[in-house]
């Protein structure tokens, strides 16, 4: 019998080695936080492929790591059936109970993958019309800078995995004027002062800028608090000190 090409000896620690597991490694184990409900896809792809790229999996669901022949290489078949059924798991342990249920018989991870990619992505105008709503009517309102800015990202961020805004200086643009027009009426000298800079600066200038004259006003705002509360307690007591002469 001809030697396997896939090890199948793991005496030696070899991360760089898809076939490795960690002795941490379990089919029981749930790489992710975020479980695919259907609705957020995107989301949840992204964070599955960092988890799975981490532990060197990730061939196992895009296809790049295929099956041997069980009949010409019967170890090194056991070992990818071994791996390939870990990582099915691992993907079963993130979905949702109702879409379990439509993956749990396919043979291979890559099988699994492929069918969630064709049932959640095949229409993503609803979604990004959503998000591009979402970012129009986003407004600072009561939150702190960072906290709008904070979210203003986010959504930048999912808007951007689908592939549907401009790309490089028009799509930095974007963004800029996004953040700006959200801020609160406050800051409106902060964004003429931003909005005739030449060259314009990136978003995270702008945000830099921002924050720190929030930083000023509210140190502002407490000091003249403070040196109000000062003056009235002077206040008090000089009609002390005059009521009892």
């Amino acid at each position: 019998m001809a030697k396997s090409k896939i090890p199948t000896d793991f005496s030696e620690a070899d991360l760089s080695n898809p076939y490795f597991t960690h002795h941490s490694d379990h089919p029981g184990l749930v790489l992710i936080s975020k479980s695919l409900n259907g609705d957020n896809y995107s989301a949840w792809k992204r964070a599955m492929i960092l988890a799975l790229n981490s532990k060197n999996k990730l061939g196992f669901v895009n296809g790049s790591i295929k099956a041997p022949s069980e009949e010409i290489d019967p170890e090194g078949y056991a070992t990818w059936s071994r791996c390939n059924d870990m990582v099915h798991s691992w993907i079963v342990n993130t979905l949702n109970p109702e879409i379990v249920d439509s993956v749990i018989y396919y043979s291979t991870a890559h099988e699994v993958w492929e069918d969630l990619c064709k049932r959640f992505s095949q229409s993503n105008a609803p979604l990004i019309f959503e998000i591009q709503r979402d970012i129009a009517c986003l407004q600072q309102e009561q939150p702190s800078v960072s906290t709008y800015y904070t979210k203003l990202k986010g959504l930048w961020d999912e808007l951007a995995s689908y592939n549907a805004v401009a790309h490089g200086a028009q799509q930095d643009q974007q963004k800029l004027m996004q953040f700006l027009m959200g801020l609160n009426e406050s800051y409106s000298a902060i964004r003429g002062q931003i909005l005739l800079m030449n060259p314009l600066p990136s978003v995270r200038q702008a945000y830099s800028s921002v924050s720190q004259e929030e930083k000023q006003c509210l140190l502002t705002s407490t000091n003249a608090a403070a040196e109000s509360a000062a003056s009235a307690a002077m206040a008090v007591r000089s009609n002390g000190k005059s009521s009892a002469t």
